[in-house]
């Protein structure tokens, strides 16, 4: 199974290195809403015009900020007011990431299986990656989410590979080796692609590295804690037996032992992120 796994590992490579590796693209609304943003004369009235010629996105952006991680003292119901509420640059790392979602798309039962479940998780360590950087240092939450978002985007390419040499790949442990081996690198290269900015493009082939040295937080250290809270299912103990091996807990600033209170606290944001993107 081992050797299956190298194999196809050294197969897609080898498609990568003559560029028939196809990498995905954003979404045409994230694109458009990214280049607004990012507009000198942008508003919210500007960036709610684009966001409203998809009914489904504006609704989604109207929810969120309704949503308790605002803690408005009344809802909102008009997409331009949401925008300013939320901002402009939040909004549309909202919508990019909300968007992402239609990438995650598969054909075959392997493949769909995976897909969702990566899906699943990421939603999961973007939530964290959001309300830790909230929480506790003075990174943009939305960047941490989207950081968290796009951490094992490196999937994408290795899943659709899959789909088209199914035969190569026919249990979940195989793929799984295939995606632990490459899916930084192929990450680190989408995102570049993509023209994120550096601070989320070092986030793939480092958010794994517990030993990393560097002078203060910043969305790798971010994505590698929620990463490790998301896959300890959130449990208390375990997490305070993560900070003693991890130092970007300390970077992030997160006490050694949690009060209940606060942890509940921060279990309430969560579950209202992950409401966001249900």
């Amino acid at each position: 199974m081992q050797n299956v796994a190298v194999q196809v590992a050294a197969d897609i490579k080898n498609a990568l290195n003559a560029d028939k590796l196809d990498l995905p693209s954003l979404p045409e609304v994230a694109l458009e809403i990214r280049d607004v943003a990012e507009s000198e004369w942008v508003c919210a009235a500007s960036l709610a015009t684009v966001v409203g010629k998809d009914p489904g996105m504006a609704a989604q952006i109207i929810r969120a900020a309704n949503s308790p991680l605002f803690r408005a003292a009344r809802p909102i119901e008009d997409l331009s007011h949401a925008i300013s509420r939320i901002g402009v640059e939040y909004a549309a790392n909202t919508v990019t990431s909300l968007a992402m979602k239609q990438m995650f798309q598969a054909t075959s039962e392997l493949v769909e299986n995976k897909i969702r479940q990566v899906w699943r998780d990421a939603t999961r360590v973007a939530a964290w990656s959001s309300v830790l950087a909230k929480s506790y240092t003075k990174l943009q939450p939305d960047q941490a989410a989207l950081s968290g978002l796009t951490h094992c985007i490196g999937v994408l390419p290795i899943l659709s590979w899959v789909e088209e040499n199914e035969r190569l790949v026919c249990d979940s442990m195989t793929l799984d080796r295939v995606i632990e081996s490459l899916h930084p690198t192929l990450g680190t290269m989408i995102l570049k692609h993509w023209n994120f900015p550096d601070e989320i493009v070092a986030v793939p082939e480092n958010y794994q590295d517990l030993d990393r040295k560097v002078p203060e937080v910043d969305y790798v250290d971010i994505v590698m804690v929620s990463s490790l809270i998301s896959s300890q299912g959130a449990d208390q103990d375990a997490i305070e037996e993560e900070w003693d091996s991890t130092d970007a807990f300390r970077r992030i600033g997160i006490p050694p032992q949690l009060d209940d209170l606060d942890f509940d606290a921060l279990l309430e944001d969560i579950a209202s992120f992950t409401d966001i993107f249900s």
